[in-house]
């Protein structure tokens, strides 16, 4: 598995332009992948490597992350390409506020008039395009989007019987968010987890933190993940739940591609362990000074 830490690939590079993307790591990350149904009403209409979820009902549709400016038409394209409305999307979900996962919904809510929904922990920084970030400053800036509404912890939102619960896993970002909800396909029901990110970067715990209380933030998040059910993997990056490789599989007849509950506690075991091990290196250095 991939290093949890280089899940944004060249995140810490300028960006070259208002909004564009600068570097060949980001457009690599944003490379098209036809859309396609994981299971039941659940389907995949994001990037190669930057996640983005339709959940259909017959009374409107979920869509959680906008990725990448680039990204909006590829999604908007992909929603139609399955056979759906774009004004049938009701309600627009953001796993966490980096521009490579909110950097679409300004496009996104102009062309669906879906209703945006944020946490209050990411509120802001979606406000201010990605200016103001606690470790990337201004560098990452995104076109701002003004959350209609703000969410909580556990709160459970819906359209017609389809129901997303939000949690709060900060650290990531202030407002990083898991969302979990129930699919139903043939005579089965899978509880799906999209994990927003455990990916520490290059994150300050000890000492003068990243953020005042980032390190507990982390704790207490590993701790709500491990406590969730969990039958499908997915999440903002492909490369946590290994997305190609699942989709060629899928494509093969393999139709539990996706139903991988030893895939979850593998990442989450190895993204705790990366964060302790940098939690423990830190503070080695502290003593050490």
């Amino acid at each position: 598995m991939l290093k949890i830490s280089v899940a944004l690939g060249g995140i810490l590079l300028t960006l070259n332009g208002v909004f564009a993307q600068a570097d060949e790591a980001s457009r690599g990350r944003n490379k098209p992948v036809p859309p396609f149904r994981i299971a039941g009403n659940l389907y995949y209409v994001g990037a190669i490597e930057i996640g983005s979820y339709l959940i259909t009902t017959s009374q409107g549709h979920f869509l959680l992350d906008g990725g990448f400016v680039e990204t909006a038409p590829q999604i908007e394209r992909n929603i139609e390409q399955l056979g759906f409305k774009l004004r049938d999307v009701k309600i627009l979900l953001n796993s966490h506020a980096h521009f490579d996962h909110a950097g679409g919904f300004a496009e996104l809510k102009k062309f669906t008039g879906a209703k945006f929904l944020a946490t209050d922990g990411d509120a802001g920084l979606l406000r201010h395009g990605g200016h103001g970030d606690f470790r990337f400053g201004d560098t990452l800036a995104f076109p701002p989007i003004v959350p209609d509404r703000i969410i909580h912890d556990g709160e459970p939102i819906q359209i017609g019987e389809q129901v997303m619960t939000a949690h709060l896993t900060p650290g990531h970002t202030k407002g990083n968010t898991t969302w979990t909800t129930k699919i139903r396909d043939a005579n089965k029901t899978y509880d799906v987890v999209f994990v927003g990110s455990q990916s520490a970067l290059d994150y300050k715990f000890v000492g003068e933190e990243s953020y005042p209380g980032i390190r507990s933030d982390f704790e207490k998040s590993f701790a709500t993940l491990n406590r969730l059910p969990c039958d499908i993997f997915l999440g903002s990056h492909g490369t946590f739940f290994h997305l190609m490789e699942k989709r060629a599989r899928l494509l093969h007849g393999d139709a539990n591609a996706f139903v991988d509950p030893d895939g979850y506690k593998s990442y989450l075991r190895e993204s705790e362990t990366e964060f302790r091990d940098k939690v423990a290196k830190q503070e080695q250095q502290a003593v050490s000074k």
